[in-house]
């Protein structure tokens, strides 16, 4: 795809341009802190941690927002991996190495240098970031920052290029997305007909006081 590939050429170009510039401060401890908070493992205890206070707080919305929260960001996984175990791209601190490219080529390596593309942790925090801002539109703005900030400290600590990050954070807000629609159509079929009947709560019902 003699095309394609032209016209990804000045993306890769800046993505080489971005990674040198950041040279001077990729070792900065700041930068890997924030990549730990973006980590599978840590982004999911947010999640579990999110349903647990709500259940504490007897908050039904909190537990769902965790809820909806967890399985967007599984789902993000999910999609980021298929990805990526289908594209081959080393990672920019390796970039300069004779026996790396910058460059996007069909491959199955599970090497952990070969599979820059896309972000996993873009794809987790964009997920779970507009998961949370669905539950609660009135704190979109932090989630935003928050998810973005994780998504973006990728970048200077050399560990992701710009467009690894870029599609990183599409996949995990189409995740979410598709999450949702399938979350409306399960409502809808779980609807009763009958006005007398009451609607049953998705995904999760709990015993909680009513106007909680």
């Amino acid at each position: 795809m003699p095309k394609l590939e032209d016209a990804a050429e000045p993306l890769l170009a800046a993505d080489v341009e971005v990674v040198e510039a950041v040279q001077p401060i990729r070792d900065n401890p700041v930068f890997e802190r924030l990549a730990d908070l973006g980590d599978e493992p840590q982004l999911r205890i947010l999640c579990a941690a999110t349903m647990a206070l709500g259940a504490f707080q007897q908050d039904r919305r909190l537990v769902l927002a965790g809820a909806r929260m967890l399985a967007a960001h599984t789902l993000a996984t999910f999609a980021k991996d298929f990805v990526k175990h289908r594209i081959d791209r080393t990672r920019p601190r390796s970039l300069g190495r004779a026996e790396t490219d910058h460059r996007l080529a069909p491959g199955r390596s599970r090497a952990k240098e070969e599979s820059s593309f896309p972000s996993g942790h873009a794809a987790g925090a964009a997920a779970v970031a507009r998961a949370f801002a669905r539950a609660f539109p009135e704190a979109a703005a932090p989630a935003y920052a928050a998810g973005g900030v994780l998504a973006a400290a990728q970048i200077p600590r050399c560990a992701h290029y710009p467009t690894d990050v870029g599609a990183g954070l599409a996949i995990g807000i189409a995740a979410e997305a598709a999450l949702d629609a399938g979350l409306a159509l399960a409502a809808k079929a779980l609807r009763p007909s009958s006005p007398e009947v009451p609607p049953l709560a998705f995904p999760i019902v709990l015993p909680l006081p009513p106007g909680t």
